[in-house]
């Protein structure tokens, strides 16, 4: 396996113009290609998105552009390896920053790639999920699974922007990726259940026998319960960093099937360095100051910045003020074909 394989100009040219005719190619010049030795060779490239950069660009894009010609206003945050314009910001994950501004409503679908919403600033501004009426504050994560409708709308009186994380560049490539648009649902008149059922970590409503439950019970993670959280948790941990999983609160799994996340903490000076992890990951900056290296890189980040990393990058974070950030991942999916797995540094 040490040798070096044959290539493809070795290779007789009528025999290649033969192979070409009958619709076939050798293996072995292409095997390293896509089994490369020990690791993966991605593509992915850190990426960094500042949100005073990007804000301006944002605010020019509803001045531009009515909703109602957009769907979505959206702008991509492109992977760096793949160049601008590529709908990824990491092999399995895609991100975008989204403006509604008051009065505006984005118009109901329902598409196959699940979403999440990371509100990032703004007041007034709402998504409806099946029904549910959720209200969108800085921090919340907010659910639209694959499958499920929803449309957006805003109530108050200055822009919304929320980041949006899909696993959309897993559905395009099976081919599966479609969205059917529709009429704005009809909101139940009730807080979301985030607000009733589930107010409390442990505690879940009791059910008639035979009873099911939804397959997505809580689709809004308000922040102000999230951060609350970390706080207690790093007073009492052993780690330098406080990390809290979103889960299902009836099954404790991931939120989605291909998609993780993960809220952190990192204390003021402090400096954490993660296992290398086979999983591709995505940070939003809640709120906080510091730097983060990957792969020798180095991102000065504050509030509301955006930055990515490959798979079984060398990160290190270092928080400058006390900082809370959500990582997305892809680790859910990993784990599901069998192969995630993390690596001393």
């Amino acid at each position: 396996m040490g040798e070096t394989l044959g290539t493809l100009e070795e290779l007789p040219q009528e025999y290649r113009d033969a192979m070409t005719a009958a619709g076939v190619a050798p293996l072995w010049p292409m095997m390293r290609n896509v089994l490369p030795h020990d690791r993966p060779n991605p593509v992915t490239k850190p990426g960094y998105w500042n949100y005073q950069a990007l804000r301006p660009l944002l605010h020019r894009a509803g001045e531009l552009t009515p909703v109602e010609k957009a769907e979505r206003r959206v702008l991509v945050l492109s992977d760096p390896g793949r160049g601008a314009g590529a709908m990824q910001a990491t092999a399995s994950i895609y991100l975008g920053m989204q403006l509604l501004l008051p009065g505006e409503a984005a118009p109901a679908h329902v598409h196959t790639p699940s979403a999440v919403r990371i509100i990032v600033e703004g007041k007034g501004g709402y998504t409806v999920v099946d029904g549910e009426r959720l209200p969108m504050e800085e921090g919340d994560l907010v659910l639209t699974p694959g499958g499920d409708w929803h449309d957006h709308g805003h109530d108050g009186d200055e822009p919304v922007v929320w980041l949006d994380a899909l696993d959309l560049p897993l559905f395009y490539y099976l081919e599966g990726s479609y969205a059917v648009e529709g009429p704005l649902q009809a909101q139940r008149n009730r807080p979301d259940a985030g607000q009733v059922e589930y107010l409390s970590s442990g505690l879940v409503p009791s059910r008639k026998r035979g009873a099911g439950t939804r397959k997505y019970p809580m689709v809004r993670y308000p922040w102000t319960r999230t951060e609350a959280a970390l706080r207690e948790l790093i007073k009492y941990t052993d780690d330098t960093v406080a990390e809290l999983d979103f889960v299902n609160p009836e099954t404790g799994a991931d939120v989605l099937p291909t998609m993780g996340f993960t809220a952190m903490m990192i204390p003021a000076g402090t400096k954490a360095a993660p296992p290398l992890q086979s999983s591709s990951g995505a940070f939003h900056v809640v709120k906080g100051r510091g730097k983060t290296t990957i792969d020798g890189e180095t991102f000065d980040w504050g509030d509301k910045d955006t930055f990515t990393a490959p798979v079984f990058a060398k990160i290190t974070h270092e928080a400058e003020e006390d900082s809370f950030l959500i990582r997305v991942h892809d680790r859910p999916l990993q784990e599901k074909l069998g192969y995630y797995e993390e690596r001393a540094r």
